[in-house]
């Protein structure tokens, strides 16, 4: 086993030289959604987005730097609901929402409702470094995306044909459940798709950041939790979460931040911190879905409670861990 350094900061644990990195591509994916090609070019994509961070992470950048390279090659795989991979809304658009922490420095930069950012994550951290605010929506957000000089796309840049398969099934779902005078109950994991990703750096620093497509057939720009900061994004001196689930509940469970909260406050460790948000507090409320989260101490816990949730690790010798599914085994950093 490597050694690994530690110092104590203001009565907080922090592992020196050791970068850390952990991202997520989304809960809800059952065994038997994917075909074998499709779990072999999943697992390649978080692959790629360890390493993009773990190589800016061993240059010396910082947490921040490689939660956008890493969130950035995954908004680029069309194999998630993200960037490239986004879903539908009833009107057979591509709604972008995403939001960066500093966990360093608190300060943070999130935006909805986007058409036309080809990496939203991009636009975030531009939020969070060059304007005097923390979310920005729609137009208003895309001009100042064109301000910064943020790659703007074609909105048909997003088309993907099985996300377009994905809405026409759910336009049919809902027209013969209107036909029968049923309400259309949706299940929870219509909700889910997110990435994310949460980084260690070298100076002790934490970093989050999530980015989605939202849900397949949402209208009325139906925002979820991805980028409000403190529900599905979260970072402070010790402790980093980024959620994927139904997103309402994360919402309203401040769950992110409630995790961190438990950590700063009440001393737990962070894996029984955020398993009793996820699979405990939010099941409880009528929810589902997972998380990943990262202390200053490099411990980590991916939390789910659906059949599996796109996930992985790198630590400071370079090699990535990847897992889909519940039964898929993924060994922790230090074990």
């Amino acid at each position: 086993m490597a050694e690994r350094r530690y110092a104590v900061r203001d009565g907080v644990l922090v592992a020196l030289d050791a970068p850390m990195l952990v991202l997520h591509g989304g809960a809800g994916v059952e065994p038997g959604d994917l075909t074998p090609d499709e779990e072999v070019a999943a697992k390649r994509a978080l692959e790629a987005a360890l390493r993009a961070g773990h190589a800016k992470l061993q240059a010396g950048a910082s947490s921040v730097d490689a939660v956008v390279a890493a969130i950035t090659v995954l908004e680029d795989a069309p194999q998630f609901n993200a960037g490239r991979g986004a879903v539908f809304t009833h009107d057979g658009r591509n709604e972008l929402d995403t939001a960066l922490m500093d966990g360093a420095t608190g300060k943070a930069g999130a935006a909805a409702g986007l058409h036309r950012v080809r990496n939203p994550i991009t636009l975030a951290r531009a939020i969070m470094d060059k304007s005097n605010h923390v979310m920005m929506v729609g137009d208003g957000a895309e001009m100042f995306a064109m301000e910064q000089g943020i790659a703007l796309v074609d909105p048909a840049y997003f088309r993907t044909e099985k996300r377009w398969k994905a809405l026409q099934k759910a336009l049919q779902d809902e027209r013969q459940a209107q036909a029968s005078n049923q309400p259309l109950v949706l299940p929870g994991r219509a909700y889910f798709g997110t990435v994310g990703a949460l980084a260690l750096d070298v100076r002790g620093h934490l970093a989050a950041g999530t980015s989605t497509g939202g849900m397949t057939n949402k209208r009325y720009g139906r925002v979820g939790d991805a980028p409000i900061i403190g529900a599905g994004t979260w970072a402070d001196a010790r402790c980093a979460v980024s959620g994927t689930g139904w997103g309402e509940f994360y919402i309203r469970a401040a769950a992110a931040h409630e995790i961190c909260a438990r950590v700063r406050l009440d001393g737990q460790p962070l894996a029984k911190a955020a398993d009793d948000v996820i699979n405990r507090d939010i099941p409880k409320a009528g929810g589902d879905g997972g998380a990943i989260a990262l202390g200053v101490d490099g411990s980590v816990a991916f939390p789910f409670n659906t059949g599996g949730m796109y996930r992985g690790w790198i630590g400071a010798d370079g090699v990535p861990h990847v897992a889909i599914y519940k039964t898929d085994k993924l060994a922790l950093p230090g074990r």
